[in-house]
């Protein structure tokens, strides 16, 4: 085991998030460099959101506040909400996005995702120098960007913006419980559990689920919870 920047004890083969991607574009002259990162490409229902986060200048990866940042995939919903509240309070600045479900359908996962992220880029005050984004390539991007595999688990800057995108589209799902109570959005966030798909065939699909995507798109849901 081994300690983190926070204390935290985790296993000796984890690896932290650090600030060295952000140093390479600190090195080239740009200053302010936000990470970007979604949540929600791959459910049945609700938003895909997407953040982006310009960690403060100066820092040098040790301080107390940035050892509860990491890939939010790695981090209970707890700890996620937590870390949330620090990097609101301490960034330099961090907008969030979120894209519709009847968009996503019209458009598509991909495009929404990119819409989503440059649109959270674009509120960003101070405006950004360069990107580092989580594995999307954005072509259409007049800002100088990377796209890292993994991302979230390598800088810093991505892993908060994961960390702002998952807290603020788990709490829409958590909305959408109470406005669509029966469907457990507050346990599953929309994702194709086996709970999930058992009401989706026992009650069809709400104003919030993506008919684009399987199984809704094959009408095979929509039409058993007709026959009910």
């Amino acid at each position: 085991m081994k300690s983190t920047r926070a204390g935290v004890r985790r296993p000796s083969n984890w690896s932290m998030p650090d600030l060295s991607l952000e140093a390479d574009f600190h090195a080239k002259g740009m200053r302010l460099v936000a990470g970007v990162d979604e949540a929600g490409r791959g459910p049945l229902a609700g938003p895909v959101a997407a953040a982006a986060v310009i960690l403060p200048l100066g820092l040098n990866g040790d301080e107390d506040w940035l050892g509860i940042i990491d890939d939010s995939k790695r981090l209970s919903e707890k700890s996620r909400e937590q870390a949330a509240e620090v990097i609101r309070a301490n960034a330099l600045a961090w907008a969030v996005n979120q894209i519709e479900s009847v968009e996503i359908d019209r458009i598509g996962i991909s495009q929404a995702v990119r819409r989503a992220m440059m649109a959270a880029v674009s509120a960003l005050q101070p405006a950004a120098d360069a990107l580092l984004l989580d594995w999307v390539s954005m072509k259409e991007c007049q800002l100088p960007f990377q796209a890292i595999v993994k991302g979230d688990a390598k800088s810093l800057s991505i892993a908060a913006a994961s960390i702002l995108a998952k807290v603020e589209r788990d709490s829409r799902m958590r909305q959408a419980d109470c406005l669509y109570p029966g469907y457990g959005f507050a346990q599953h966030k929309g994702y194709g559990t086996r709970h999930h798909i058992r009401c989706l065939s026992e009650l069809g699909p709400t104003p919030i689920h993506r008919r684009s995507f399987n199984p809704l798109r094959q009408g095979r849901l929509i039409d058993d919870a007709k026959r009910r």
